[in-house]
């Protein structure tokens, strides 16, 4: 699935975002024109801008933005909401027909995980990043989205920012779920948890990841010294103020030695939060040049995460298993299973197709094609 393309750009010189209608004008919209007979040139100026596959040569009387000769416009659909970059390059914000759709709040980040799927970049995009999705929160239609997320980067690194746009979801989405992506560690600070409690927003959770009950271990992951810390702390803080947490663990080969101990010290130290995920390794970004340290095939921790996942569930935590098909999964563990990956990079194999679980099952990852576990199978 694509959720990026290009074209040529004319009359552009600021970024637009706007939602799709597609050969029909529609006031403030970004219309594509795939039909130049369907069109009504003369009402035009109303819309925001044009997309369109064809050249420039059918446009030439028009003083409106441009995006034109894009290789393909047919992942869009209507009411998408897209941004035109002076660039040339677009970008999908917002798909209506998707239930996995996110806030990408910045590149930047404070620590730089082994297996970061997402690897961060040294360069202050907040105003950027700050301004495309306050217009696109406005856009949004609440009545039909019931979940939206927030990722990067770190969203926290926003500072101010990142609150405003807080504000701005529960404002103009006030029913929708939100779950941020975090590492958690800006929360150390008991002022940010604090602002945050001051926002009171009820549907929104934070997701912040731990991989050993071992400041070292921890820390060697994520690449950040005292990251261990500071994350313990900020979740702390973020329970003294009653916030929604969820605990993630990404199973690799170093997180997997001490999960029945990380399991065990998040039942005793963190009892407060609203649900655990222990989540399948995506040999993306940073992973593949990490592989020999991660790699572990998650037949090969069956029995560890069988034992945690029940310890868990036994003394009443909300425990769920992310990203690991079916057939690697012991049959007691399907009921804990989750479809989680998200649409436009979510593939089965080939072998997958015949499999006789196969809608309940949540595939894999389209990166598991450069590594996959060798016990992958079918039902019959």
């Amino acid at each position: 699935m694509i959720l990026q393309t290009r074209g040529k750009v004319a009359n552009l010189e600021h970024f637009i975002v706007g939602k799709i209608s597609i050969n029909k004008v529609e006031k403030d919209a970004i219309v594509i024109i795939n039909d130049l007979n369907q069109v009504d040139f003369n009402h035009l100026y109303q819309t925001k801008a044009i997309l369109t596959t064809f050249t420039l040569d059918s446009f030439t009387d028009l003083n409106l933005p441009i995006v034109y000769s894009v290789k393909t416009l047919e992942h869009l659909n209507q009411n998408d909401i897209i941004v035109l970059n002076v660039n040339g390059v677009i970008n999908t914000l917002y798909r209506e027909r998707s239930n996995h759709n996110f806030l990408f709040l910045t590149e930047r980040c404070n620590s730089n995980c082994l297996m970061c799927s997402q690897p961060p970049k040294d360069r202050d995009d907040t105003a950027y990043f700050y301004e495309i999705n306050s217009m696109l929160i406005k856009l949004i239609p609440g009545e039909s989205c019931q979940t939206i997320g927030i990722t990067g980067g770190e969203p926290t690194l926003l500072g101010e920012h990142f609150f405003l746009l807080i504000q701005k979801l529960k404002e103009n989405l006030p029913n929708t779920f939100v779950q941020c992506l975090t590492n958690g560690r800006s929360f150390a600070w008991s002022n940010l948890a604090h602002r945050l409690n001051h926002i009171n927003h009820d549907n929104f959770l934070l997701a912040i990841p731990l991989y050993s009950d071992i400041p070292e271990i921890h820390d060697y992951v994520v690449q950040a010294k005292g990251a261990f810390e500071q994350t313990v702390k900020g979740i702390y803080n973020l329970a003294r103020y009653n916030q929604r947490i969820e605990i993630r663990i990404v199973l690799h080969k170093i997180s997997v030695i001490r999960l029945k101990e990380l399991g065990q010290f998040i039942y005793k130290n963190m009892p407060f939060v609203e649900h655990i995920a222990l989540m399948g390794l995506e040999i993306e970004g940073y992973t593949p040049y990490n592989i020999d340290k991660l790699w572990i095939d998650p037949y090969d921790y069956q029995e560890v995460l069988k034992e945690v996942v029940h310890f868990l569930n036994d003394f009443g935590m909300n425990v769920s298993i992310y990203n690991i098909p079916l057939c690697l999964l012991p049959g007691d563990l399907w009921r804990f299973s989750v479809k989680s990956i998200s649409d436009w990079k979510n593939i089965y194999f080939d072998d997958c197709v015949n499999c006789v679980k196969l809608n309940e099952c949540g595939g894999m990852f389209k990166s598991s094609s450069k590594k996959s576990s060798k016990f992958i199978k079918a039902f019959d």
